[in-house]
């Protein structure tokens, strides 16, 4: 069976499972139209599966921000599997690519690469950080929403004292998702507010605390030293804590997001990226090198504006999405 044919299914096998696959494939239209387009006009210009179609290859998957040290790993493995299975045509191409780009996103990390490192007993901390504009805080709000339809009690923490504004948009994300606001006046200690919030967290026996933090651009020296302040605070108070350290990427931004990746990574151990705005960009495969650059796996993306527009990450999704206009195009029933 091909790798096309059980992707499709797979996210056509429950109303769930189709649930998702619709979301990354509404998400991803602008991702998979220039994508899809390119690789179709690829294979309509070659007959055959050489070297010239291997290098135009690599000009489309760096174009689509899959990163250059990531499409040379990947183009160097689709011609590896090319020769073992013999392939001449280049139709046959479509369906392996799809599968090496799965193969690695995943690595062997299936089960674990979506999920959230929520705690059993006691209190889970979810530390956020990332520049200014990348929808942080817009995130949050969604975050808190999911874990609290899951039955989790959850507390915000707003711990971007620095920005005008910032505490007063969480709280209004506070407010829509009834989901309570710990805050101190603009201009005060980020890790004051955070000691509080925690403090508040274990009186209220809260399940899950997600903190919010300046985003001011990501070379100020006296930014990271801010966010290493917050963390010892959190670790001296909650047992192995923070839980999670996500860092917010705008997926329009293409390389800068890797940029700031590294970074934020350097400074902050961080343990996942929620990748935004995923919808509104046609350089998708950002998510790619992230993963195969950094090593720091994607939680969660932006697919839209709407509460439920936050999805888990999942890389077979993912593809799905990206080629699901080709599948549509083969005859995969027969």
């Amino acid at each position: 069976m091909s790798f096309f044919k059980k992707l499709k299914e797979k996210f056509q096998s429950t109303e769930k499972t189709e649930q998702v696959s619709d979301k990354y494939k509404e998400g991803l239209t602008k991702t998979r139209k220039s994508f899809s387009e390119k690789i179709n006009d690829l294979v309509a210009r070659y007959r055959k599966v050489d070297e010239d179609f291997f290098e135009d290859l690599e000009e489309i998957l760096i174009s689509a921000d899959v990163g250059v040290e990531t499409v040379m790993d990947l183009i160097d493995e689709l011609q590896m599997e090319v020769k073992r299975q013999n392939i001449k045509d280049t139709n046959e191409v479509k369906s392996v690519i799809s599968e090496k780009l799965v193969e690695i996103y995943q690595g062997e990390d299936d089960e674990e690469i979506a999920t959230l490192n929520l705690q059993e007993d006691g209190l889970t901390v979810i530390l956020f950080v990332g520049v200014n504009g990348v929808g942080k805080t817009t995130t949050i709000g969604k975050l808190a929403h999911q874990l609290k339809e899951q039955g989790k009690e959850v507390l915000l923490a707003a711990g971007d004292t620095f920005r005008a504004g910032a505490i007063e948009q969480l709280n209004e994300w506070g407010k829509r998702v009834d989901v309570d606001v710990i805050k101190h006046s603009e201009g005060s200690d980020p890790a004051a507010v955070i000691f509080d919030a925690i403090q508040a967290a274990k009186s209220r026996n809260a399940d899950v605390l997600i903190c919010d933090t300046a985003g001011r651009l990501q070379n100020k020296v006296n930014l990271m030293n801010e966010l290493s302040k917050i963390k010892r605070v959190i670790e001296r108070e909650v047992p192995n804590g923070p839980h999670e350290v996500l860092l917010a990427l705008d997926a329009t931004t293409g390389q800068n997001a890797l940029s700031q990746a590294k970074t934020f990574g350097e400074a902050t151990n961080v343990t996942g990226i929620v990748l935004t705005k995923l919808d509104g960009t046609a350089k998708g495969g950002i998510v790619l090198a992230i993963r195969n650059e950094l090593g720091i796996p994607v939680k969660y993306v932006g697919l839209g504006e709407q509460m439920t527009d936050l999805q888990q990450f999942d890389p077979q999704a993912f593809v799905y999405g990206l080629f699901a206009d080709m599948m549509e195009e083969e005859n995969l029933d027969s």
